[in-house]
């Protein structure tokens, strides 16, 4: 016996009594059955809390006739999957096909034959069941394998973070610079096309990684307190092209898409965001626009924190220090659009530092007034 919690739910759409009273009395015994007189009820219903597994539809109806309401359904991304069966006495060849065409799973010719109808919606709710268990297993793997490589993102950076002065709050606050630089940035027309909300997801994920390359540079020369020779900065430069060269190995392993578009980001990061909007960065000396944006957003994020945080070779600076120095930098370090973008979220920048800050000092700093 079906306890009635576990029944799968039939909404009958029918505008004459006797005929939801004849698919009721079929369907009861196995199902939930809930009935509507006419289309926009059923809409309704179908757009509730609580929709119905199956629709059981007639066509000839006053004010909306059933096509017009499987077309509702179809364009609604939230019912679009209840199964239809359309049950009407149109029986031309022409009326099933518009049907079938519309998005309806079956067709039944009325008056119905009682075992033809439970057979057919007994198949197509256990397909519907079917489906919704493989898409809740898609899902599942999906955020199983979006886990994994967060995992393995902030493990790598992590492992960078380990062989440098810098500490693992500059991990997170970059990211969340980031993410704030790209969201200001998308109410720019300038950049609204390219920075839609894809994008600016894997800017955020990606950031981690700009300096991934730095675990190819020697001991000697990473924790170096004091500045480093010509010869030593020539050597440190060079964790851009391991960075560009590590997430191209991964990027060859790799063939799904989304993974791509994100090494792809990461890879851009890792190489560009030394990059100098008036051509006197590194690596390539490249200059305004033909460094990536992903770059030009990761050298505002990643200045900026290097300026208010704590080193061995210097205290933090005050986030209004900070903030002059970013200015100043307009236009020959930084994209102005960048900065601009700084300028406006600049308390947002202060509190974020505030939050994940790694020493007292830190904090005291970016408080003064």
């Amino acid at each position: 016996m079906i306890i009635e919690s576990e029944k799968r739910t039939i909404l009958v759409v029918d505008d004459t009594p006797e005929n939801i009273d004849v698919l009721v009395g079929i369907l009861k015994a196995e199902y939930k059955v809930k009935a509507a007189l006419n289309g926009n009820v059923a809409i309704k219903i179908a757009q509730s809390d609580h929709p119905p597994d199956l629709i059981l539809l007639d066509i000839m109806m006053p004010e909306m006739n059933g096509y017009q309401v499987a077309e509702t359904l179809k364009s609604d991304p939230d019912t679009r999957n209840i199964p239809i069966i359309f049950v009407t006495a149109m029986n031309e060849l022409e009326d099933e096909k518009k049907g079938l065409e519309l998005g309806a799973v079956d067709y039944l010719i009325k008056p119905v034959s009682p075992p033809l109808v439970k057979a057919r919606v007994r198949n197509h709710v256990e397909l519907k069941m079917h489906r919704d268990r493989l898409e809740d297993l898609i899902l599942e793997r999906t955020r199983e394998l979006e886990l994994t490589r967060e995992v393995t993102i902030y493990s790598l950076a992590a492992l960078a973070e380990t062989r440098d002065n810098e500490t693992g709050g500059h991990i997170i606050r970059t990211q969340k610079y980031v993410e704030i630089l790209a969201r200001t940035l998308q109410k720019n027309p300038k950049f609204a096309a390219v920075l839609n909300e894809n994008t600016v997801r894997l800017l955020y994920k990606s950031a981690p990684l700009h300096d991934i390359g730095k675990v190819g540079v020697p001991d000697a020369i990473l924790l170096k307190p004091g500045k480093l020779t010509d010869q030593e900065f020539t050597i440190m430069k060079k964790h851009t092209d391991y960075s560009k060269e590590t997430i191209l190995k991964a990027e060859a392993a790799m063939e799904e898409r989304q993974v791509s578009a994100f090494l792809q980001i990461a890879r851009e990061i890792g190489y560009s965001h030394h990059e100098k909007w008036d051509g006197s960065g590194y690596p390539l000396g490249i200059k305004s626009y033909d460094i990536p944006l992903s770059g030009r957003i990761m050298a505002v994020a990643d200045v900026y924190d290097a300026l208010i945080s704590q080193r061995i070779y210097k205290p933090p600076f005050t986030h209004a220090k900070a903030k002059e120095i970013m200015l100043n930098d307009s236009g020959s370090h930084f994209d102005p659009d960048v900065v601009n973008a700084f300028m406006d979220q600049q308390e947002a920048f202060r509190l974020v530092a505030l939050e994940f800050a790694d020493h007292e000092e830190e904090r005291q700093a970016l408080n003064e007034v």
